[in-house]
């Protein structure tokens, strides 16, 4: 491997080696990813895009962590996480990525600051609620802090989920159909608070979807297509 290569790969924020992933059936076993790879520089919005049961819900969950390939290895910032312990994970998890999920995934008995903050405090680390109603205030609910979830609409609850992705100043974000629960007119104006909010902070997005007006707004676009990723060009 060249110098420049070294670099590349060293700069990288998540990189995927052969990653494939198998599970066991009655009827034998079923591959869901086979021989993924790529790499997503810092920064970088990048859409992965396939049909249901493509195995894009798998892809994520193994970028994120919580769950561990059959083959393969994944890399951030460099650092093979592969043979990781589950207690490193978890630690990983908490300083370095943030979820976005399509249902949203809200504490219902917790008002929005407190679920902004959750993710501060499961990682044992100091709130401040100077930063938590700042950050409140850039996703548009400042005059929602005390509110609980049930009183929200539904896009207000996204807007609440993407600000405790944020919360931690995690490098990752990783959004599972982020718009997909929502009206298409709510779910643009998500999107592009979304988008906003992590170019702002230059963090890196990675976009589970099946919408191509979604994945249009992205950088990259890879596709899974038979358990494989390619790249449209």
């Amino acid at each position: 491997m060249s110098m420049l290569d070294s670099n590349y790969m060293k700069d990288t924020i998540l990189r995927l080696e052969g990653v494939s992933k198998r599970f066991a059936t009655k009827d034998g076993e079923l591959t869901i990813l086979n021989d993924v790879s790529f790499a997503i520089m810092p920064g970088e919005k990048v859409a992965i895009v396939g049909p249901s049961g493509s195995g894009k819900s798998t892809l994520l969950s193994l970028i994120g962590l919580l769950d561990t390939p059959t083959e393969g290895k994944i890399f951030i910032e460099g650092h093979d996480v592969t043979a990781q312990s589950e207690t490193a994970l978890a630690k990983l998890r908490n300083e370095s990525i943030g979820f976005v999920f399509q249902s949203f995934e809200l504490i219902s008995p917790f008002t929005v600051y407190e679920n902004v903050a959750a993710p501060l405090e499961i990682a044992k680390k100091s709130v401040s609620s100077e930063s938590i109603t700042a950050l409140l205030g850039e996703v548009g609910l400042s005059q929602r802090i005390d509110a609980l979830p049930v009183t929200l609409s539904g896009g207000e609850r996204q807007r609440v989920a993407i600000a405790r992705a944020l919360s931690n100043n995690p490098k990752l974000i990783l959004a599972d159909e982020p718009t997909g629960s929502l009206d298409r007119a709510t779910g643009e104006r998500v999107l592009e608070l979304l988008l906003r909010t992590v170019s702002e902070r230059q963090t890196t997005l990675v976009v589970i979807t099946h919408d191509d007006k979604v994945a249009e707004h992205m950088d990259r676009v890879f596709e899974i297509k038979d358990g494989t990723l390619y790249e449209r060009r």
